[in-house]
């Protein structure tokens, strides 16, 4: 029996981010799944009823207990990897229970399934299970896209290249102008030199949003500090920033 999971993208966190591809692909689902990480992200499970409450209110959403994973492993690729292993166990499951009767499935993904985003990766893993799956990606959009719409700015310098890359491998950039994902601390006060420009965003296209933007050497402190806060006001965080000489 071969299952069909949509993977859709549907934005940083504004409900007017979704596309009309988006809400066309939601009208034709029955099921959403959605990996549940406990109290602390209910506000993104709430994002999500919102989106099916509004576009495809006959859905069913499914909460599947996503694996819990060490943060700090030593070593990080192989800790991943057990990690997309034992959700793919728990959605095959999941699959097999709602996904009866021809009934298509599909997952919301914040910002675009192609970037940082595990999901199609643990549906691979869900098909080595011995799962067909027929699967369409949905895009949409990224973080990316929203922190320099909302900072009013180009994503790249003149003639210049941009590296996407994480706060853990930030130190390996040599350089080069860089978006930062996934960066549980603040390393751009350790990888960033002072007189570099730093757009920084939180919650973007959300009601909490908050933005900063200047040289790392004035600023850099401050957004840190601001991040922690946010991380104990809220109990969770999203954050995205861009960082570039300060040269056009």
């Amino acid at each position: 029996m071969v299952l069909n999971v949509d993977v859709i993208g549907i934005g940083a966190g504004s409900p007017g981010h979704l596309t009309l591809e988006a809400i066309d692909v939601l009208a034709q689902v029955d099921v959403v799944f959605a990996m549940d990480k406990g109290a602390s992200a209910e506000d993104l499970m709430e994002v999500r009823r919102d989106i099916l409450r509004t576009h495809a209110p006959h859905a069913e959403l499914v909460a599947v207990p996503d694996p819990p994973r060490d943060r700090t492993p030593a070593d990080y690729g192989g800790e991943v990897v057990d990690w997309h292993q034992q959700r793919a166990n728990s959605l095959h499951d999941a699959f097999l229970t709602h996904l009866t009767h021809n009934r298509r499935g599909a997952f919301l993904v914040w910002g675009d399934p192609m970037l940082y985003d595990s999901t199609l990766r643990v549906l691979d893993r869900v098909r080595d299970l011995g799962q067909e799956i027929d699967s369409r990606v949905i895009p949409g959009i990224t973080a990316v896209q929203a922190l320099t719409a909302a900072h009013g700015a180009t994503l790249n310098r003149i003639g210049q290249p941009v590296l996407v890359t994480t706060g853990r491998r930030l130190g390996e950039r040599g350089g080069v102008d860089a978006v930062v994902m996934l960066d549980a601390g603040a390393a751009w006060l350790e990888h960033a030199g002072a007189d570099e420009e730093i757009l920084w965003g939180a919650y973007l296209g959300t009601d909490k949003e908050v933005l900063r933007r200047g040289a790392v050497g004035e600023v850099g402190k401050e957004i840190a500090e601001l991040k922690k806060a946010l991380r104990a006001e809220h109990g969770w965080i999203m954050d995205i920033y861009l960082l570039r000489r300060r040269d056009r």
